[in-house]
């Protein structure tokens, strides 16, 4: 155990005299680091010489960490994942390091909020949803249980994109959120790795037990690194996000330059780092792109090579012990080239032979898959393998082989065994399947949910699953509470500590005494105080942010998430139409008022999602300007979601929708964080909805629709015109949009709607349709009982402590990576006085 002592805010001073001394350090900060005075500094010097103080503060721990680590020499696990949404990472750093108190005084005492501070920071351009959040969180519970791990991804230049509404379709702009300094990076220029693409193989002496290959690329590419610390809470462990950034290994052609031909001399330069230029959009339906396949094999190449060096280093080059002291965790498919890679490493530079080098790699990997969707599972053309990878396409066709052969040998004869458990798809366009390499090449393979994990089992994965027992398992996701009630929801954070204390945070499980104060009318009082003070808030950011004005009166019924037709967005569209009916056919009748709200990116080149955006905001105009709507409900649009925006909504929400046809979404983590807030949930059996259900009580969630089994049964003779004809309801709203009632400027806007509908639908929004509206029907009936209605939301807090990602980090370290904690001590700083 090493006991870490800071070298900035001695411990032993008390409150005031430590943010004193935190001042002193930001004052220095801009002064040293950005040449600023007082007098000339920005809003955003203030926030850079806030951070810079805080990075400061962390990096002593930092070396700390990495260097026990290398003296003690644990297992490492590794999480390579094409996407981590980190966040604006000043206040989580706060609250991580015990100082957010401290540095409020501090920066109080120069006269500014600290609030207004960290509004200066922009989000990290690093993902796109629940992928990438996850990520984020995982990382966080990691260094917060003192578990030896590192992140790798890609330091995309460009996020996703920045979401406009005009007329009420999305635009995408340039998401430039590197345009202003970082803080909290550090380049390593000494971590550089050559990274290399297409030329030719030639295969070197050797038989079938070696393989050995002399890869002459064509292209090279410098990958290099930049880190990120990422602060422990109940430790003092700081663990590193590294991301990969491309360059050019010759930046500028003289000869082309001398010739004036200035855009030839820049040319490999500008290839080159597009590769990390562009968070690529993840719709959940994939599409083989050069691009893409780039940035994965950098991200991959990079990554390994920076194990394979970490590992020789702190261990020497016997391999044999490679799989007990690393870990690789692949997030999804994305980075399932580094089974490829490792055993090009293994095989090509240290001349293990084959057997010995697969055995290794597969101990060594494990996958986790994130989607049922088979349209989302990457497969890329064997051409385009073969031109960009030609060495790794080789190596993954040998895998096959041998793959091909043990399963001949365990199914004789059955050749649907052989095609369904093929890494290579021949049909069609000749393709690789990446989920089936994955699988092949780890030694677990796990789900994110109890349903999901089961689905793959009976699904895209049957036959697999069949073949390896026992490796396939189960880990239902979670999310971090510091970041997503101690941060988020400061109010309610200081409710429940001042009920049951500060525990929690570090152990969500002990969450659960909050039950005993749900029948204290004192207790729901000030529960209820909390979420209006927080919907209130959410009010103000909104108006500043996007100029929408909300009613915090109102209930708060929020859907935020990916625009994706699974998610099934077009489903409470027309919930909210029939209810705009119901009124208008009513008006005198008595209702709950709502505020409903959508937020959500829909991917660039996903046209659906695009024009259900445009449905959603042409809806919200015609309710919005009928005065027999006012004081009974409002539509917004919620423009570029984004974890900031998540954290000011999620907290203020009323009413979670997670209505997604059952069988489709993998998990889930929006849920989590919605009832984890207090939310009450209305939603379908899918995902970690029915974990949610099970620990929460039947009672305290709103569940309609058909199970995933129902709906597979369904599938096999479905039919939306039988749903439509049963229902008076759905026909009146199908007819609005028929006759162009939210789209009368722009006629037939919404065919594509109807023949989805009416046609095919594929994700049965009629099957489930009144089956949701009663559900909602129950919803105001319990809203309007507010007694009742706190109680439900206090107790989906207090039950709700299983869905922490301390919980899901134990389960990954105990049943698949066999890793153990190396917790550095945490210093306690001065409490803030109390007034």
């Amino acid at each position: 155990m090493v006991i870490y002592m800071d070298n900035i805010v001695n411990p032993n001073d008390d409150f005031l005299k430590q943010a004193e001394v935190f001042k002193e350090c930001i004052d220095e900060n801009l002064k040293q680091r950005l040449a600023k005075s007082e007098i000339d500094m920005t809003d955003y010097d203030r926030y850079m010489s806030v951070a810079f103080s805080v990075l400061d503060h962390m990096i002593e721990r930092w070396l700390v960490t990495q260097n026990t680590y290398s003296t003690t020499k644990p297992k490492r696990v590794f999480y390579i994942s094409m996407e981590f949404l980190i966040g604006r990472m000043l206040g989580n750093s706060l609250i991580s390091l015990g100082l957010y108190d401290i540095v409020k005084e501090a920066v109080k005492n120069m006269g500014v909020d600290l609030e207004e501070v960290m509004k200066e920071e922009s989000d990290a351009g690093l993902g796109n949803g629940g992928l990438g959040r996850l990520a984020a969180c995982f990382l966080a519970s990691m260094a917060n249980l003192g578990i030896p791990s590192h992140g790798y991804g890609l330091r995309y230049e460009y996020g996703m994109f920045n979401q406009h509404i005009i007329d009420g379709k999305q635009i995408e702009k340039p998401d430039n959120w590197l345009a202003m300094p970082y803080p909290w990076e550090v380049l390593r220029n000494s971590h550089k790795f050559m990274v290399h693409f297409g030329g030719k193989v030639s295969r070197l002496i050797g038989n079938d037990t070696t393989k050995s290959s002399l890869w002459e690329p064509s292209l090279d590419v410098i990958a290099m690194a930049t880190d990120t610390p990422v602060c422990g809470y109940s430790n003092a462990n700081v663990n590193v996000l590294r991301l990969w950034s491309a360059h050019a290994t010759e930046e500028f052609n003289l000869d082309y330059f001398s010739t004036g031909d200035y855009m030839a001399a820049c040319e490999n330069q500008v290839i080159t780092e597009n590769i990390t230029k562009v968070l690529y959009p993840n719709d959940n339906i994939f599409e083989g792109k050069e691009l893409r396949l780039k940035q994965e094999y950098t991200l991959v190449a990079a990554s390994v090579s920076d194990i394979v060096k970490r590992f020789i280093r702190e261990h020497g080059s016997n391999f044999d012990i490679f799989p007990d002291k690393i870990a690789i965790q692949l997030n999804d498919t994305h980075p399932s080239l580094a089974i490829a890679e490792l055993m090009r490493l293994f095989i090509d530079v240290y001349n293990i032979e084959w057997d010995k080098a697969w055995n290794i790699t597969t101990k060594t990997f494990a996958y986790t898959n994130h989607t049922l969707l088979p349209e989302a599972l990457e497969e890329w053309p064997v051409t385009l393998m073969e031109a960009l990878l030609p060495r790794h396409m080789e190596i993954i066709y040998d895998i096959n082989h041998f793959f091909m052969k043990d399963v001949s040998m365990k199914y004789p004869g059955d050749v649907n065994k052989l095609k369904n458990m093929s890494i290579i798809a021949e049909e069609g366009i000749k393709r690789v399947k990446m989920a089936s390499l994955s699988v092949v090449g780890s030694h677990k393979v796990n789900g994110v949910a109890k349903l999901h994990s089961d689905l793959i089992t009976k699904t895209i994965f049957k036959d697999l699953s069949e073949y390896y027992p026992g490796k396939f398992i189960n880990v239902t996701n979670g999310i971090t509470p510091r970041r997503w009630i101690l941060y988020a929801n400061i109010k309610m954070t200081n409710l429940i500590n001042s009920a049951i204390g500060e525990g929690w945070s570090d152990d969500l499980e002990k969450i659960i005494e909050l039950e005993k104060f749900v029948d204290d009318s004192n207790f729901r009082e000030a529960w209820n105080k909390v979420k209006k003070e927080n919907k209130t808030e959410f009010m103000k950011f909104l108006s500043k942010d996007s100029g929408i004005i909300v009613n915090p009166n109102t209930m708060f019924d929020v859907q935020v998430k990916r625009i994706h037709e699974y998610k099934r967005q077009l489903l409470f569209i027309l919930y909210i139409i029939g209810r705009y009916l119901e009124i208008k056919e009513n008006p005198n009748s008595p209702v709950v008022s709502r505020t409903y709200m959508i937020g959500g990116k829909a991917a660039p080149g996903y046209w659906n999602a695009k024009q259900i955006i445009y449905f959603i905001n042409m809806v919200a105009d015609t309710i919005n300007l009928d005065p027999d709507m006012k004081g009974k409900m409002k539509l917004v649009f919620l423009p570029n979601y984004r974890v900031t925006l998540a954290e000011n909504v999620i907290p203020a929400a009323d009413l979670s929708e997670q209505i997604s046809t059952a069988g489709y979404e993998a998990s889930g983590t929006g849920n989590m964080k919605m009832a984890l807030n207090g939310a009450l949930t209305i939603g379908t059996l899918d995902g970690a909805n029915i974990e949610i259900k099970d620990h929460v009580g039947d009672e305290n969630i709103f569940i309609f629709g058909h199970t995933s089994d129902e709906i597979s049964e369904l599938k096999k003779h479905y039919n939306p015109q039988e749903y439509i004809i049963k229902s008076p309801l759905i026909q009146k709203i199908i007819r609005l949009i028929e006759v162009d009632y939210f789209s009368q400027a722009d006629h037939g806007a919404f065919k594509f709607i109807l023949d989805e509908l009416m046609g095919v639908d594929k994700y049965m929004l009629m099957a489930d349709f009144d089956m949701y509206y009663n559900a909602q029907r129950k919803v105001d009936e319990a809203y309007e009982n507010r007694e009742e209605w706190t109680r439900k939301s206090i107790l989906n807090v207090a039950r709700c402590g299983y869905f922490s990602s301390d919980r899901a980090i134990k389960e990954y370290t105990n049943n698949i990576w066999g890793a153990e904690a190396v917790p550095i001590k945490r210093i306690k700083y001065a409490s803030k006085p109390k007034i």
